[in-house]
């Protein structure tokens, strides 16, 4: 093991609960280290293929756990990096909800109209502008369509997708090679770097243990560029505050594997997961009904046919997002681009005569595969998902040489969470395939289980430490200096895409952060400023 370095505070994680962290931390005058697990890619290493060992396969985390499979970030930037830059706020009754618990999840100092100005900071950091029809692409403007068609609303989103750079590419999933989506590479990174702050991509954390100071080490491996199974050198270093943000699959298990040392981890570390409540249905769309129902055709004259064309999620229809509604029955819908690969081979054929995820009809479905239509529910879950014992090292067990993994989650859905998926599943018929426009079938869950792009509450904050890790200053229960700012905080679904939440949240956590880490001796101070834009070109790591 090399020498044991020193640093005020210790980053684990670069996405948006990290890289706001981090940038609040070194611009306040800490000395700040960042590790992450994945690599550190710039916008000309971003691919638009799919072959091993490019970017899509670099920058992924999937791991499949018993009854539910999780993607993810991994890289410098993390989920940022391969979100599709959907920002809505959530709604007000995501606050009050009572969930598995019986009683309000969320801590009682947070309510939406308290978050509503940390909201309003990340939307201006990004920034977030909120999209006009005359920007949506073919496949939103489709969803739209048949939503007006069948008597619902549907809205373009809000993003974080600067219009003027995009090209419609859609291969904003595996990194933009543009700039154009806001990704943290582009605003909180940049304004960490500038004050000092070290970023150490390829850097795996194992676990903590409690220096006779109070303060903590972390504990690290360097992983293997090319190969994610093979770990190479240790070491640590030494913090007063640590900072954990590694991911809702990854805190947990940081936190299960550091209990032998630290001492009794809360009751909640690892319990509680959630997978917002997500559900993928496929539309298969019939393009001769597309022009004579809805009336569209594109400059070339087809009807549709462009399912690869525009960029991720751009309508949502929110139309079950009613605070009246009973609880497990409040949704939303949106149009969702999903790559070739995983969605095409969890896409199941309608009206099957056979099996439904392969054979000669998923040969005949995938033939038409530019007419489909993915449709993203995400609705209130039960919080059902639980972290068994760690694996030896990391987050999961590595199959393969980049991005696929097992993992230590089970997940059973209630009838609760089941009940909300059968009704949108039926929402999403009763839109699509009325008229004929589409046959609709879900995703199957044969293979990986549940799925979820948004995993939240593993680690989450509120007021009862029974059902709840962290305080409402996300410091983890028992464990002073602590703290976790990723989506493992966030206590339960919210209906709607997460990354903004999650990034409101850490800012609104920042200013008890800093205090907490001049309160243990470091010359830090909380000045409330934000990130101004930095070219690319200085976004470089530091050769290590």
């Amino acid at each position: 093991m090399t020498a044991i370095e020193q640093a005020d505070v210790v980053v684990v994680g670069t996405g948006f609960g990290g890289s706001i962290a981090a940038y609040h931390l070194a611009v306040g005058g800490a000395k700040v280290v960042m590790l992450e697990r994945g690599p550190w890619l710039s916008a000309d290493e971003f691919d638009h293929n799919f072959e091993l060992g490019k970017s899509y396969t670099r920058i992924f985390d999937f791991v499949i756990g018993d009854g539910m499979s999780v993607l993810g970030g991994n890289c410098v930037g993390g989920g940022s990096v391969v979100y599709f830059a959907t920002m809505p706020r959530a709604p007000k009754f995501v606050f009050e909800r009572h969930g598995s618990i019986g009683r309000r999840m969320w801590p009682a100092a947070i309510t939406r109209e308290s978050l509503d100005p940390w909201y309003d900071r990340v939307s201006a950091a990004l920034p977030i502008k909120q999209q006009g029809w005359d920007k949506v692409p073919y496949s939103g403007g489709l969803f739209g369509a048949a939503c007006h068609h069948s008597g619902r609303t549907a809205n373009p989103s809000p993003s974080a997708v600067d219009l003027d750079l995009c090209t419609n590419c859609n291969w904003m999933m595996a990194g933009c090679k543009f700039d154009a989506k806001r990704s943290m590479l582009l605003n909180y990174l940049p304004g960490a770097l500038e004050h000092q702050t070290e970023i150490r991509p390829l850097h795996e954390v194992q676990h903590l243990t409690r220096n006779d100071d109070g303060g903590y080490r972390v504990h690290y491996r360097i992983v293997d560029d090319e190969d994610y199974r093979i770990l190479h050198d240790a070491g640590a270093i030494d913090a007063k505050i640590v900072v954990l943000a590694a991911g809702t699959a990854a805190t947990p298990v940081i936190l299960q594997r550091s209990e032998a040392t630290l001492g009794k981890m809360p009751h909640a570390v690892g319990r509680y997961f959630s997978g917002n409540g997500e559900r993928l249905n496929t539309a298969v769309f019939d393009e001769d009904r597309v022009r004579e129902v809805l009336g569209l055709s594109r400059e070339d004259g087809q009807a549709f046919a462009a399912n690869q064309i525009g960029r991720g999620p751009t309508v949502a229809c929110w139309d079950k997002l009613d605070g009246d509604l009973p609880e497990y029955e409040r949704y939303s819908l949106e149009q969702l681009y999903f790559p070739p690969g995983l969605g095409t081979i969890l896409a199941q054929v309608p009206d099957a005569t056979g099996p439904t995820w392969f054979g000669p009809q998923k040969k005949e479905m995938l033939r038409r595969w530019q007419s489909w239509l993915t449709v993203f529910t995400m609705s209130e879950d039960d919080n059902e998902g639980v972290f068994g014992p760690p694996p030896e090292t990391g987050n999961a067990v590595r199959l393969s040489q980049q991005m696929l993994g097992t993992g230590p989650l089970s997940y059973d859905p209630t009838p609760n969470t089941r009940r909300g998926w059968a009704l949108s599943d039926a929402d999403v018929r009763q839109i699509l395939e009325r008229d004929g426009l589409a046959k609709v079938r879900p995703w199957t869950n044969d293979l990986v289980g549940a799925y979820t792009v948004h995993p939240l509450a593993s680690c989450r904050i509120g007021d009862d430490p029974a059902t709840s890790a962290l305080d409402d200053t996300h410091e983890l229960r028992g464990h002073p200096g602590i703290f976790v700012t990723d989506g493992s905080a966030v206590p339960g679904a919210l209906t709607v895409n997460p990354a903004l939440t999650i990034a409101a949240l850490a800012e609104r956590a920042m200013p008890g952060i800093v205090k907490a880490a001049a309160d243990r001796g470091v010359r830090v101070t909380y000045r409330g400023t934000l990130p101004e834009g930095v070219p690319s070109t200085t976004r470089q790591p530091v050769a290590r």
